[in-house]
């Protein structure tokens, strides 16, 4: 590894991408053995802060009967309360522009007061039913408190808490297990609710763009809406509902257009290579429909013959589209 390294740097001097007193430099650092531990106290925070509200969670289902409802409450909310005394008192209140803690404990603190908080709630709504039963109030309202907390303290993770919870208030599910399994096939609200609110959230990065707001948080907005969009519309390409597929390719072909566009100007790879997957898939989706109705009996070995050069081809278009999109953003 250390060889490799050495034989990188020496070619950016030789392209001249960096100065001989850099290059120098670069080496002095290297051979003194320093590294940085950020990345490694970064994880062991945040996992603390997973078995730490987890480990809450555990705590009030096993003991539920025996410590007594008011009493989870109370001293959720009395953490809670702590949590964000420390978090408001060290923060450097709202800003437009990026900000940081100086200590980072404190950004992992937000978290941990805000999954608190939406743990409080929801334990509130299921045994006291405060909402009634309007139920989506349960979940609107840490969703609420998770995007003020997310602009206020400038936090990526509690943002993420936010765009899910209000996901879940139109009822789509963006978890990983159950990603495939929302209904859009039987409800066609939510396939139109999924799209909309994709199209909402490129709307306010936009708007964001142009205030200056939290640009920074634009690539989060982005994915759940390239994600929530597409498969909204690759799910309906196999309804046979009036035509409805059709109405569904050209959205994921407009939202495929916008996605390739913008990972390009926010330089975003990740946004590319989900764009590309969809896209394609899409396409292939698109084909079959147009050719399901024909026969293809009399050119089935023809057929059989392209198929694997199309896929082969498939695999090559997908690796030049990467290796050209990095070479655009490293320009």
């Amino acid at each position: 590894m250390a060889k490799f390294e050495e034989q990188a740097t020496q070619t950016l001097f030789e392209k001249n991408f960096i100065t001989e007193e850099q290059l120098v430099q670069i080496k002095e650092y290297r051979s003194s053995g320093i590294f940085s531990l950020n990345a490694e106290l970064k994880m062991f925070l945040y996992l603390s802060v997973l078995l730490f509200t987890s480990g809450i969670g555990i705590l009030i289902y096993e003991n539920i009967d025996t410590i007594g409802h008011i009493a989870i409450l109370s001293l959720l909310l009395i953490v809670i309360v702590i949590c964000f005394y420390f978090c408001f008192k060290n923060s450097k209140g709202f800003q437009k522009s990026e900000t940081t803690f100086e200590s980072p404990v404190l950004e992992y603190l937000v978290l941990a007061a805000n999954i608190l908080t939406c743990i409080f709630i929801g334990y509130l709504q299921f045994q006291y039913k405060p909402f009634g039963t309007h139920y989506g109030l349960a979940t609107l309202v840490p969703t609420i408190v998770s995007f003020f907390c997310a602009y206020y303290f400038d936090n990526k993770s509690v943002l993420t808490i936010a765009i899910t919870g209000l996901t879940a208030y139109v009822g789509f599910s963006v978890t990983p297990q159950d990603l495939l399994k929302n209904d859009f096939y039987t409800h066609q609200d939510l396939s139109y609710s999924a799209v909309i609110l994709g199209g909402l959230l490129v709307l306010w990065t936009i708007y964001s763009s142009r205030i200056q707001l939290k640009t920074h948080f634009n690539l989060i907005y982005l994915t759940f809406a390239l994600h929530m969009i597409s498969i909204a519309s690759i799910s309906n390409l196999v309804n046979d509902h009036k035509g409805i597929w059709f109405a569904f390719s050209i959205i994921l072909a407009g939202s495929s257009f916008y996605f390739y566009k913008i990972s390009h100007e926010i330089k975003a790879i990740s946004l590319f290579v989900f764009m590309i997957i969809y896209a394609y898939i899409g396409i292939n989706i698109f084909i079959f429909r147009v050719f399901e109705n024909i026969d293809f009996s009399d050119i089935w070995v023809l057929f059989v013959m392209v198929i694997p050069a199309y896929f082969i081809g498939s695999i090559i278009l997908f690796i030049k589209l990467i290796k050209n999109f990095n070479k655009e953003i490293a320009e």
